[in-house]
This record gives C-alpha cells, structure tokens and sequence, in this order.
C-alpha cells in the first residue's frame, strides 16, 4: 500500500509539473482596429511606408497609405509609428503541438505504430496547452502545421492557429495532406561494435515502393466506388488525393528519389504533390518546376550532406529553387521547439543566396500559406484576408529587429506572455541585484 501510494503521489507530482500555465487565448474581436504609422509589410513583395491596417470581426477591411485609410466609427486607433507590420509566420512541417518534451513519453503524440497509417489524424492529437506554443508566438508564429510522423504513410496533417483554448478553436485548415516517407536509394548504417558509420544501397527500398503501389492502387479503386460498404478507414483517408482537395506531402531529399516519388503519385493519379525535405532538389528544379511542384525546405541553419558541397549550400537552397521558378516554403521540421527562429531561416535565405528581403519573407509567409491551401485567409495583409499580423520593432528576419510588440490572430490580440519570458523575470529579480 505505500509502495502504491509512493508511486501515486509521483504521479501526481508529474501532472502538477507539466500543467500548462499559458495565457488565456485572445478574445474574438469586438470592435474595430486601426493600425498607422507604420511600415507594412504586405507580403508579396509591396512595402507601404507609413501605412495603416484596419480590420474588423478578423478580417482586413483597408490596407495602404496612412492618408488612404479612413476610421470607421468607434474604432480603436493604434498609433504605431516607426513600428513594422508583417503577416504573421507560417510553420510547416513540424510537430508543434504533438510533442512537448522530448524525454517525456506521456507528452508525446506525433508517432503511430505501423507502416501504413493514412486515416491518423494529427487534428485530434493537437494539445493547445503546449507551453512551446506561446515561445512561437513571441517570435511570429502565429499560424503551424502539425504533422504525424512514422512509418511509410504516417498519417494526415492539420493546419492550426498559435491560440485557442482547444484544437477546434485553433484549427485552420482540417487534414490538408497525408504524409508519405519515400524510401532513399541510398541507407546509412551504424554499426554499435565498431563505432563506424557507413552509406551503402537500400536493399528494403524495392520492397516499400512495391508496398506503395498496392495501397495506391487499392485507395484510388475504393475512391472510384459511390457508396463502399463496409467504409474502410485507411482507404477513406486518401480519397482527397485523388479529388485534388488534399496535398501528397512527399518525404524525400536525394534527386533520384525526388523525381522517382513524384513521378509514381502522378501515375497513382494523385492531383497535388508537395516535397518535404528537399536537400537536392537544386539539382531537378527544371522537372520541379514543369510539374508544379513546391518544395518544403528542412532546416538550413546546417552543414550541407555531400562532403564535396559548398558549405553555404544549405543557406543558398531556398533562393536557388526561387529563382529557378519553383515554389518554396522554408521549415524547422526536426526540433519543434527551435520553430521560433523560422524567421532568421528566411533572412539568411536573403544575405547568402541574393533573394531581397521581401522575397525571402514569402518563403514564411505567402508561398507557405499558398502550399496547404489556405491562401485565401492568411499569408498577405490584403483586403478580404484574416487579420493575423504581427507588429515589430524592426526586420522580423532579423535577430537584431524581430522585437514582436502586439500580435493579432483572427483580429484578437494575442497574450505574448510565456514560460520562457516567466522565468527570465524570476531569475532576473533573483540575480539582477546586487
């Protein structure tokens, strides 16, 4: 009995340690806002000096010169001269809200058992008490993709907001893609008792395609029947692939692989295809861009893959398939929590490949939103689009700049307290004097 009452009381401990204390989401807008004074960032490639933004029930009604920009009655007017505006961040590819800490099993849920998992639903699995979230906001995240991981078909990924107080409130854009890993043609291996790394053929890869080309088979005759009985799940789940209204996320990194996944969803009859990772697709961007295919660049703050390489490669990757007209999206997909400098992605994307400022921004902003479908409501501060915006001190790319003073998502203005900022004013009270 004390051994339970032990181990309870532990538990109990653990639960009381991990309970978010986050800031209650914004509350929806009730009136009116304008902001003047300040530079705009419009986000597809237009600056508006000395601008203003008006936006009401979360949408933006006016957006251009402060002369241009009348106050509707009873509006707030927020004086924000010498401020930036931008568009709020776009975090693709990630497992914000599937995961909290890494070394604690019971926070995380981005991972099913199984190979082929297309009906797992990252949707359900979002946990808007994160404490990583609010640190993304802080930065400019206002809007991430939560994406399941594992297995050759991992499962459908969601699109939320960085507030609300649960995944129905924060959701964005419901099961936009399902995510499939597509085998390398090349495999390392680690071998424990000799300490030595080693790259050879991947003898299983033949096998996975082959697993593939069943399920998309099967998936796309399901998606031909009016009425199935009795509904298969797996099956179920992939029908938008095939009605074009959901994306083919595609793992892949080697050229090779890049082309050979692409081509097999085209003849599976898959209608909108995405690469995610991308590390040579600098070396297919004329068969990318032929085939209108966007590529999700992995992080670039690394050293390049190939020991040949130049070293600034990673940091060039972005610009290069810009400038060759393939459409690209830059993304922290390996540690959810380094999410927050998603911006300092883009503006060293700008320094090392010579893409202007306002271009490189898109690769956070526009071009990400345009890529899960959800153009039409965030990613510009254009008339029409929801009012998720940040306003900053200076150049939100920048470390130096990216000083975020208010943020507003759906027209709400969002609490930029966190734990992080929490335990800066303790310790600083403790430390701080003498």
């Amino acid at each position: 009995m004390k051994r339970y009452t032990l181990i309870a009381g532990l538990l109990l401990g653990l639960t009381a340690g991990t309970q978010a204390q986050n800031p209650a989401p914004a509350k929806p807008q009730t009136k009116p806002v304008v902001l003047t004074g300040a530079t705009i960032h419009v986000g597809n490639g237009e600056v508006i000096q000395n601008g203003a933004i008006a936006f009401d029930k979360g949408i933006i009604t006016q957006v251009g010169p402060a002369a241009s920009v009348t106050s509707p009655s009873g509006a707030e007017t927020v004086d924000v001269k010498g401020k930036h505006i931008f568009p709020g961040l776009i975090s693709l590819n990630t497992t914000v809200g599937l995961q909290e800490i890494a070394s604690v099993r019971a926070t995380l849920d981005y991972f099913e058992v199984g190979e082929i998992n297309p009906h797992v639903r990252a949707l359900v699995a979002y946990n808007t008490d994160s404490e990583v979230i609010p640190t993304l906001r802080g930065n400019g995240i206002l809007v991430s993709q939560a994406v399941p991981q594992g297995g050759a078909i991992s499962g459908s990924s969601s699109v939320f907001y960085s507030d609300g107080w649960n995944w129905e409130d924060a959701v964005l854009k419901k099961d936009d893609g399902i995510w499939l890993s597509w085998p390398a043609f090349l495999a390392g291996n680690f071998d424990n008792e000799t300490f030595t790394y080693s790259i050879k053929r991947n003898e299983k890869r033949q096998e996975v395609i082959d697993l593939f080309k069943r399920t998309f088979a099967e998936a796309k005759a399901y998606a031909e029947i009016a009425n199935p009985s009795p509904v298969n799940l797996r099956l179920e789940a992939m029908k938008p692939l095939f009605a074009g209204t959901a994306n083919l996320y595609i793992r892949a990194d080697y050229a090779k692989d890049i082309i050979e996944s692409i081509r097999f969803a085209q003849e599976a009859g898959v209608k909108k295809i995405v690469i995610a990772g991308g590390n040579e697709s600098y070396k297919v961007t004329t068969f990318l861009k032929e085939n209108q295919v966007p590529v999700i660049i992995n992080t670039t703050h690394r050293l390049p893959e190939g020991v040949d390489e130049n070293v600034y490669l990673p940091y060039e990757l972005p610009g290069l398939l810009h400038k060759a007209g393939v459409k690209v999206a830059i993304t922290y997909a390996d540690e959810w929590w380094r999410t927050r400098n998603l911006g300092f992605l883009a503006g060293t994307a700008s320094g090392f490949s010579g893409v202007a400022p306002e271009e490189a921004l898109q690769f956070v902003t526009r071009n990400a939103a345009d890529i899960i479908g959800a153009g039409q409501h965030v990613g510009t501060l254009e008339k029409g689009k929801q009012a998720s915006l940040l306003v900053s001190d200076g150049d939100i790319l920048d470390m130096r700049g990216n000083m975020i003073q208010a943020a507003y998502i759906r027209g709400g203005k969002v609490n930029l307290d966190d734990k992080q900022k929490r335990l800066y004013e303790k310790y600083k009270d403790k430390y701080g004097k003498k």
